[in-house]
């Protein structure tokens, strides 16, 4: 198998890769991470006072929260796997850590997250800090981790763009052969 068969190869399997883990609305993506959010969550506030754990609502002092597939933010980690997925020119051992790394930082960062909001939903402007945290800051923790493990891991590549950049190349060259044959 020549260079450009297993590039392409690898090109097709990791974008069929991210339209797997995209199928049943990110079912395998929240199957994983609502049991870690929840336990994990429920153990830190733990930390602070006592909770009750009922499925996904936890209850400490006067307060009850609901740990939603929204607080889970299985898109988020769903779109944080998507660019490394979509990204060329990665080795797979370390896209494997790349992931891994970025993974367990949002997983980390969502967390606090959840925390924060926890010890702050008896405050009277909740709702609006709710809304800031859920719409703005899990897009800048998505954000900052890509570039934060990008920068770590030195991947150059740029998610798509690369891929279709090769391509275009391949099918320049594929035309340029013939030219010569003719």
């Amino acid at each position: 198998m020549n260079k450009d068969t297993k590039k392409i190869i690898n090109l097709f399997s990791r974008y069929i890769l991210i339209l797997a883990l995209g199928i049943g609305n990110l079912y395998l993506i929240y199957k994983i991470l609502t049991p870690l959010t929840i336990h994990t969550t429920n153990l830190a506030i733990r930390i602070f006072t006592a909770t009750t754990l009922t499925e996904d609502i936890i209850q400490f002092g006067q307060s009850i929260i609901q740990i939603a597939p929204a607080c889970v933010a299985g898109s988020a980690f769903y779109l944080l796997m998507a660019l490394f997925l979509s990204t060329a020119n990665i080795l797979p051992k370390t896209r494997f850590k790349a992931i891994l790394t970025a993974i367990l930082a949002l997983f980390i960062l969502n967390i606090l997250r959840i925390l924060i909001l926890a010890f702050l939903i008896a405050t009277p402007n909740f709702e609006i800090i709710h809304w800031i945290f859920w719409h703005l800051v899990s897009t800048i923790f998505v954000v900052a981790t890509y570039i934060t493990t990008i920068k770590f891991y030195k991947i150059k590549s740029v998610p798509i763009i690369s891929d279709v950049k090769y391509l275009k190349s391949l099918i320049k060259s594929k035309q340029k052969h013939k030219k010569k044959k003719k």
